[in-house]
């Protein structure tokens, strides 16, 4: 299990302010925190090493530049022992942003974006459905996404 015991209440506070705002400078997290910027650059470095922070990234809305379809796919694998060809292949589709081997009916679920209907189906059936070890997908579009967050820091 891993170790939390070393988050305390201003790793807490610097935590919530840099996850709604990455590009916050540190001077006004060190504001906010009522402690110095070099002690939250070194709280920003302790988090990072112990793998607490895992990167800084910015989120592209996919709608603004032309991916309007967004789903969901469970795929069913011939073989559990195929999983890791299966991943490696599907890791090279751009489209498919997240992917997850999961418990129930399906070995892998897949997150995929695309520009439209028409372009999700040729992308399920060129590439997805065509992996060696894919036997079935099951397919569910996401009509809206009501949220999306990080995790609470309780």
């Amino acid at each position: 299990m891993e170790d939390t015991h070393h988050i305390d209440e201003l790793d807490r506070k610097i935590l919530g302010l840099i996850t709604k705002n990455a590009r916050i400078p540190y001077l006004e997290v060190a504001r906010e925190c009522k402690v110095s910027g070099a002690a939250i650059h070194q709280r920003i470095q302790r988090l990072s090493k112990m793998g607490v922070i895992t990167g800084s990234e910015f989120s592209i809305s996919p709608k603004k530049i032309g991916f309007n379809t967004c789903a969901y796919v469970g795929i069913f694998l011939d073989s559990a022992s195929l999983y890791p060809e299966v991943v490696a292949q599907l890791e090279t589709i751009p489209e498919i942003t997240q992917c997850h081997y999961i418990t129930g009916g399906y070995s892998i679920f897949i997150k995929i974006y695309t520009r439209n209907n028409e372009d999700l189906k040729l992308l399920l059936v060129d590439k997805v459905q065509a992996i060696k070890g894919i036997s079935r997908t099951e397919t569910f579009i996401s009509l809206e996404e009501s949220f999306n967050r990080q995790l609470p820091l309780v």
